[in-house]
């Protein structure tokens, strides 16, 4: 008995682990690396965001039966409307820490499946909605560091269910919630007394006119804040600028070309690509892979699986005329995460070459990656990647972590928790992805930061960054870039955002000896709230491509 309470309070109070931990070095090759940070982590995760204090946050859903890792101290969810265990002493949510790779487990109350997530500017998650008796609800996560957060839950907050919403966070801090199954509408959070904010939702055409009516291919829009404060948003195919605090449409897109759906459950992904203040910021929006519209039904009608959409399209929304640039993937991909990487460019990774999003909805596991490079010439941007040996389909998920890795979960493309007698089995792994600019090769040229004007950051001051760097090749630009980590789900890195700092002047030498010589970059904190929300952004410095291991500061 007193064993017993001793392994509880060991699991409760202590970061839990499945293997020893091993000290690996961080290199990686010239065409990336994959590195097996956990067998099992109990859960299977569809959701993950990165805290600030370097802790991931994931979880999945509370109908699919049991997970692998209990809850502490005998600790059980009672929930008489769950479909499937109205009592489950099992977690469906842990906490990730990314330098000792321990993780323990929290708890939910109501059901997060399919749901959406923002970090507020003080560092919390907010994530809203979900599935049943989880689709009004709000929960929060404070980051600590002794173990003791966990997720604190409101109750019908929400003025409609939000399942398979999208979330934004706005330049006044609050986060915009868009959309959901069968929900034409958006609201805010937190509620305020500002005269567009309220208890209400506001309706959108646009995204009722979006809809394929049992395909629905409007779930999880592509919203990205745009830097004159208006949100474009894509449905479909089809794409709108539109003034939230107005409700209205300001400008209408063209389709894009191929008449392909790219939103759920056709599950193509987009981002937003890096606002650089050294130039005239131009706004300019990717969207890639996806499934043929005819795709979703033909699985269900026939058990044919198309192949996935091998295009991306980029467009200027801001533009004048709009238009948007093709090009072909190497891998067609549909439930593909696309991920900014400190070094601007784009990684395309997880999803499958034939299918669709759901439930055994996909064939063809595409198990390389593809890293996109948006500032070279047309039809030279991607480069393959080495294979990694797991499949993760539907319900899979991959964030950027501090130095630079890929953090890559999840993958259950059944309806529960299966692991025999299926093709692609529950997958509990947890798995990192180095990029080639972690490769051994680049440890010379490879920046440190070693200091900044403290740890916040403010709008259009100068912000002086010390860094050291073993060989500075004085011809490589050095820039500095923050981005804001994404909560991922279901294919799309929502507040996923990338600003390059305008540059006050030219690198300068400070000091050195024979063991380290130091350097100095005076850059400007972002312009406006519209181009970087407040709130924590991780901070690089870039020499001749390869990035520095990432700091946290706040912009405030």
């Amino acid at each position: 008995m007193i064993t017993n309470i001793i392994l509880v309070m060991l699991l409760t109070f202590a970061s839990t682990t499945t293997e020893p931990i091993i000290p690996q070095p961080t290199s990686a090759g010239i065409d990336g690396e994959w590195r097996l940070l956990h067998e099992n982590i109990g859960i299977s995760p569809m959701h993950m965001q990165l805290l600030h204090n370097d802790k991931v946050v994931m979880f999945d859903r509370t109908d699919a039966g049991p997970s692998n890792i209990s809850l502490p101290f005998h600790r059980c969810r009672h929930d008489p409307f769950d479909y499937m265990l109205p009592k489950d002493c099992t977690a469906h949510s842990i906490l990730y820490d990314i330098w000792d790779n321990t993780f323990r487990p929290l708890s939910l109350r109501t059901d997060t499946w399919c749901s959406s997530g923002a970090v507020l500017a003080d560092g919390t998650l907010v994530q809203t909605g979900g599935y049943n008796d989880g689709d009004h609800n709000v929960r929060t996560l404070v980051p600590c560091d002794d173990g003791t957060c966990d997720w604190v839950e409101s109750t019908g907050y929400l003025t409609e269910p939000r399942w398979f919403s999208t979330n934004q966070l706005l330049p006044d801090g609050r986060v915009i919630i868009v959309g959901g199954r069968l929900q034409f509408s958006y609201e805010f959070y937190p509620t305020g007394s500002i005269s567009f904010y309220n208890s209400s939702s506001f309706l959108v055409d646009f995204l009722k006119n979006t809809s394929d009516g049992v395909r629905e291919n409007n779930f999880y829009p592509f919203v990205h804040l745009l830097p004159d404060g208006n949100l474009f948003m894509f449905v479909n195919v089809r794409s709108v600028v539109i003034d939230y605090k107005q409700n209205k449409v300001v400008k209408h897109l063209p389709p894009i070309p191929g008449d392909d759906p790219r939103n759920y459950p056709n599950s193509g992904s987009s981002v937003l690509l890096p606002l650089d203040e050294n130039t005239l910021v131009e706004p300019e929006v990717m969207v890639c892979g996806g499934a043929p519209r005819h795709a979703f039904l033909d699985i269900k009608r026939d058990h044919i699986f198309a192949r996935a959409v091998p295009t991306c399209g980029r467009i200027k929304p801001m533009d004048e005329n709009p238009s948007w640039e093709m090009e072909s993937m190497p891998i067609a991909r549909v439930m593909g995460d696309m991920v900014i990487l400190p070094n601007g460019d784009v990684i395309i990774i997880n999803g499958a070459e034939s299918g669709t999003a759901g439930w055994n909805n996909a064939r063809d596991p595409v198990t390389r990656p593809v890293i996109y490079h948006p500032n070279g010439p047309p039809n030279t941007r991607f480069s393959v990647m080495q294979p990694g040996s797991r499949p993760r389909l539907y319900n899979s998920g991959a964030i950027l972590v501090t130095d630079g890795r890929v953090l890559v979960s999840g993958s259950n493309p059944n309806p529960f928790y299966n692991f025999s007698n299926v093709e692609y089995p529950t997958e509990l792994s947890l798995e990192a992805f180095l990029p080639p600019y972690l490769a051994r090769e680049n440890d010379a040229i490879r920046p440190e930061i070693v200091s900044l004007d403290g740890e916040v950051m403010e709008y259009k001051k100068p912000l002086i960054v010390t860094f050291t760097v073993l060989k500075y090749l004085k011809l490589s630009r050095v820039t500095v870039r923050i981005i804001a980590p994404s909560f991922t789900t279901h294919s799309l890195g929502m507040n996923q955002r990338m600003v390059v700092l305008k540059e006050v002047g030219n690198v300068s030498f400070v000091n050195g000896s024979f063991m380290q010589t130091y350097y100095n970059i005076e850059v400007v904190g972002p312009s406006t709230a519209e181009i970087a929300p407040p709130g924590y952004y991780l901070f690089y410095v870039i020499h001749a491509g390869i990035p520095s291991p990432g700091m946290w500061v706040k912009l405030q």
